[in-house]
């Protein structure tokens, strides 16, 4: 059946999160929470920032941009797997599978591409302190951003289409608890050979050339620290960074794991794939609004300040 004349009856079986019945009731609250705080913890992020003048800076601005990005992320994946233990239904149909993977591609990307923005801003603010406001200006920071979304919507497109020509046979169970590039592909009745190049070169240059950036970034931030004369300046600078290279580091490791080093068919494979899977799709956007306001005494202050009712909205004044 070709891609383009399949309907919205046609349907695919989710492979879910687990083949064991005594532990899909489990699942469904642990993911339940977890969708819970995740959703919770990056909007106070994006309110303490909006309502925050002291944080209306462009790292902020970045990081408002990031929680927003992980919401819609965990969004388009969690809730169909809760839909789907709590029916014991694993079906999906065809529009749903291929609507859920465009969302999915594209707020995935959108995180990959703004943790190197912000990678970026640390190197201005850290490398190139004194022109620091010229560069990341308010213009700058917008079309930055704009960019992103551009770049992640191309990206999308691409390999939704790519998919979209594909044939399916009805009822072919998808190795994963969403619908994906690699395990589409694995369920296809036709040649995938354009795909699987496209996601090696496309793909791999979406996930490598930013990685390889934030190194570079990192790299030149860690020399420039190492030559600030008072240890007190040292860790001030070490502190501005951690935060974002503890989300790239955990981010980054699993999306490699996942899309660069894929597993074979057999179902240990396919568990450890998932495994990864709800690294990056879930674990990761849960743990940012953590990581970013642990150790931040000025987001901690902005969400207190929200928290107690006391905040002045703002938003006009911009960057």
């Amino acid at each position: 059946m070709a891609g383009g004349n399949q309907s919205s009856v046609f349907e695919f079986l989710l492979w879910g999160l687990s083949e064991q019945p005594e532990q899909q009731h489990r699942l469904f609250l642990v993911f339940l929470w977890m969708y819970l705080v995740t959703v919770a913890g990056n909007l106070l992020i994006i309110l303490a920032i909006g309502t925050d003048m002291h944080l209306h800076t462009p790292m902020y601005f970045f990081l408002a941009n990031l929680s927003c990005a992980d919401i819609l992320f965990t969004s388009t994946t969690v809730p169909k797997a809760l839909v789907n233990i709590q029916t014991q239904n694993r079906s999906i149909s065809y529009v749903e599978c291929l609507t859920q993977l465009y969302f999915f591609l594209t707020f995935g990307d959108m995180d990959i591409f703004l943790l190197t923005t912000m990678a970026y801003d640390r190197y201005v603010a850290i490398c190139h302190p004194l022109h620091y406001a010229m560069v990341m200006s308010r213009r700058c920071c917008f079309i930055l951003v704009t960019a992103c979304w551009t770049l992640t919507n191309l990206v999308a497109m691409t390999h939704t289409f790519l998919i979209f020509r594909l044939s399916f046979c009805s009822k072919k169970i998808i190795p994963d608890f969403f619908c994906d590039l690699g395990p589409l592909m694995k369920v296809s009745c036709s040649d995938t050979q354009v795909n699987e190049l496209v996601l090696l070169f496309l793909g791999g240059a979406v996930i490598l050339i930013p990685f390889g950036l934030i190194l570079v970034s990192y790299i030149r931030i860690v020399s420039a620290i190492l030559r600030v004369p008072s240890a007190q300046g040292r860790y001030k600078a070490f502190s501005t960074c951690g935060s974002h290279l503890a989300v790239v580091a955990l981010f980054f490791g699993t999306v490699i794991r996942a899309y660069l080093f894929p597993s074979s068919s057999s179902s240990n494979s396919i568990a450890e794939d998932t495994a990864a899977a709800v690294m990056y799709t879930v674990v990761t956007p849960l743990l940012n609004p953590f990581i970013y306001s642990l150790r931040n005494k000025d987001m901690q202050g902005a969400l207190g300040r929200l928290l107690r009712g006391k905040v002045s909205f703002s938003c006009g004044q911009g960057l």
